[in-house]
């Protein structure tokens, strides 16, 4: 790992007085390469707080373009991006928050083709999408390419977030059957709430750093659940870690 300059330690400092990440952890999050499917809803809060750490190398996956209605809850992309692609409007974001951080544009749709190549280089993926099929072929091509995920949905006023490791419970333990897309509506008939997408795309990116800095105790075989009418959060067990 590479030693901090001194603007990385001015810039990072509350992270590096903090007991459990420091200097070493600090150096850990210079040196990860983590990719981020979608940046969307879950994944602008991701992209912003990896970015915010100093995660050293960050790519974004998403072959979609910002339109008016993304602004809701989409809170890295500005208006003036409307019709842009969204991989390079997060890259402008990012540049523009942490000009340390190198960022990788993948202005694609993450298919089970092309899946393996994307990950490729990275030692960490997050996956922000917002379908059950996408979600399936980035858990399996995490697994076989012995990468951890960590992984969040939201729908309406829920959400939820857990981690995939390698060696643990993996998405079928989760999911060992394939839902009826009726039964799994997009934001766009059901609706969602902007606030519920930031609660648990910072719960992700917090799953990330905790990965990373190797702090606390990950998601690991738990699904977090999260009501945000209630105000309450409730754990399911779905495998030993």
């Amino acid at each position: 790992m590479s030693a901090l300059t001194p603007a990385e330690t001015r810039r990072y400092s509350r992270h590096i007085v903090l007991r459990g990440v420091g200097g070493e952890g600090q150096q850990r999050l210079k040196a990860a390469r983590v990719l981020v499917i979608g940046a969307g809803g879950l994944g602008s809060p991701v992209i912003a707080y990896l970015a915010a750490a100093g995660v050293g190398t960050l790519g974004v996956v998403d072959h979609d373009t910002v339109s008016l209605s993304n602004l809701q809850r989409q809170v890295i992309h500005r208006t003036d991006a409307i019709g842009t692609a969204k991989a390079a409007s997060a890259e402008a974001f990012v540049n523009g928050l942490n000009e340390l951080v190198q960022f990788r544009a993948h202005p694609e749709r993450l298919e089970a083709a092309n899946a393996a190549q994307l990950m490729s280089g990275y030692d960490l993926v997050i996956d922000g999408t917002d379908n059950f099929a996408t979600r399936l072929t980035t858990a399996k091509a995490a697994a076989a390419a012995g990468i951890p995920l960590v992984s969040g949905a939201v729908s309406m006023f829920d959400g939820q977030v857990t981690v995939f490791m390698p060696e643990g419970p993996q998405f079928r333990d989760l999911y060992p059957d394939t839902p009826d897309e009726a039964d799994l509506p997009a934001c766009e008939v059901v609706g969602v709430l902007g606030a519920v997408t930031g609660v648990i795309g910072t719960l992700m990116a917090m799953e990330a750093i905790k990965l990373i800095t190797g702090t606390g105790t990950p998601l690991i075989g738990r699904l977090l659940l999260y009501d945000g009418r209630a105000a309450r959060f409730t754990e399911l067990d779905y495998g030993a870690a």
